[in-house]
């Protein structure tokens, strides 16, 4: 079972964010429907507003949280931490880049969603070895562990969404292959009338 983390403020992989008040409230959401689920595990980005998120989520759990850096969120350069309409005025080629087509956006050479699959394909790796596991995460790199399970490239970055507080459900066979049992549900939080859309690029 995997989840993006609740609403915060500062973008993408910075640690300088924290959760807000609608956040918290989300995550505390999360926590009320996973309430009766065993997990052996969980794994959680170390940015701290997905810590946060985990450590509500896991609160009274014996297991310790495990902190994966293959889980911090995709690195954008100088786009992070800004809103959409300001990245757009200000970076208008590298941000219609990044929306347009994001598995071609690089800043000197670097292409952040190549990296990012990467990363997604060795969190796997050590996910896998936990029966039942919950995952808190950012919305880019939670893309890419979805679209990696489905065998999916960069290019289908977008062909998923995720929202904060969303519920994806995974079962894997014993070779290892996926099948997305359910995805981005919102029903827990969709039913609280605080919920916000974060905005972020």
């Amino acid at each position: 079972m995997v989840l993006a983390h609740g609403i915060w403020k500062v973008e993408f992989s910075s640690n300088l964010s924290f959760l807000t008040e609608t956040g918290v409230k989300q995550a505390e959401r999360c926590k009320e429907a996973l309430a009766n689920i065993h997990f052996d595990q969980c794994f959680s980005s170390p940015i701290s507003r997905a810590k946060s998120t985990a450590e509500v989520l896991w609160q009274g759990r014996e297991q310790p949280l495990v902190f994966l850096d293959s889980l911090k969120e995709a690195h954008l350069f100088h786009l992070e931490g800004m809103k959409n309409v300001d990245a757009k005025q200000r970076y208008p080629k590298e941000y219609t880049a990044w929306r347009e087509d994001p598995a071609n956006f690089h800043v000197n050479g670097i292409y952040p969603l190549l990296e990012l699959w990467g990363r997604a394909r060795e969190a796997w790796k050590e996910i896998l070895l936990a029966p039942h596991f919950l995952v808190v995460t950012h919305k880019s790199i939670l893309r890419a562990l979805i679209c990696t399970a489905l065998g999916l490239g960069p290019e289908r970055f977008r062909a998923v969404d995720v929202n904060n507080g969303g519920i994806s459900v995974f079962s894997f066979n014993k070779k290892g292959e996926a099948m997305l049992q359910s995805l981005n549900m919102t029903a827990h939080i969709c039913s609280w009338k605080g919920v916000e859309e974060s905005g972020g690029a």
